[in-house]
């Protein structure tokens, strides 16, 4: 199987998605020297984001994140190119090294069942694929936990929030979301996955839906946090 690889990098040579260094045979899409420099999300900036963007609404139960989104480095690079450059595969490695590295907290928080964030069918359309499917997909690899992508809908088309406020993302996300099938969550502990959590309007709005539709209690997870 190296020699293969090894063959096919002669011939199609793949890069790292933030230096564009060429990737040696043994290295998936991000190179080891681009992954050191992401900062990762301690214990304590959880802690502070989940009582920032979360507690007081009483919809997400628990909260977790592996990096730390910094304007203008490395993970945006990534990202930018699993979110616009169709590069989904970004999605299912860095899910992986999500997946990794907060197995011992899904078991603890008894997690049934991985909902990504939902696409507007248009956006989906325009960009071929939903980035947080692919996330969740390798969280799934590592956990063994089923995706649910149906059960959720996004009923309408969402301006980007990228240079939004808190107040103007809650009232561009609010009621953009519905429940497909109830009875497919009834009684089940979700797992809400994104590719980066800002305010958490859109995870709080999602949560809301699904938690109204009769689970026991709804987490999130995201492969970064932002300010």
């Amino acid at each position: 199987m190296q020699y293969l690889t090894e063959i096919f990098d002669f011939f199609l040579p793949r890069f790292c998605f933030s230096c564009k260094r060429k990737l040696s045979s043994n290295e998936q899409v991000v190179c080891p020297e681009c992954l050191c420099k992401i900062k990762l999300a301690d214990s304590n900036r959880l802690a502070q984001e989940f009582n920032r963007k979360f507690l007081d609404k009483k919809i997400i139960s628990g909260f977790t994140s592996l990096y730390v989104f910094e304007k203008d480095k490395e993970l945006q690079h990534i990202i930018h190119s699993l979110k616009y450059n169709q590069r989904f595969l970004v999605g299912k490695f860095l899910g992986k090294k999500l997946g990794d590295s907060i197995k011992s907290t899904l078991k603890e928080w008894s997690i049934n069942t991985i909902v990504p964030v939902p696409l507007h069918h248009l956006k989906k359309a325009e960009r071929g694929y939903n980035q947080s499917f692919y996330i969740a997909k390798g969280i799934s690899e590592i956990t063994g936990l089923p995706i649910n992508d149906k059960v959720i809908k996004r009923k309408r088309y969402t301006q980007s929030q990228t240079t939004m406020n808190l107040k103007e993302r809650q009232a561009n996300i609010g009621n953009a979301f519905k429940i497909n099938n109830k009875n497919k969550l009834s009684g089940k502990n979700i797992l809400i996955v994104d590719d980066v959590i800002t305010t958490g309007a859109t995870t709080s709005e999602c949560g809301k839906v699904i938690l109204d539709s009769g689970v026991n209690k709804v987490y999130a997870a995201s492969l970064a946090i932002a300010d």
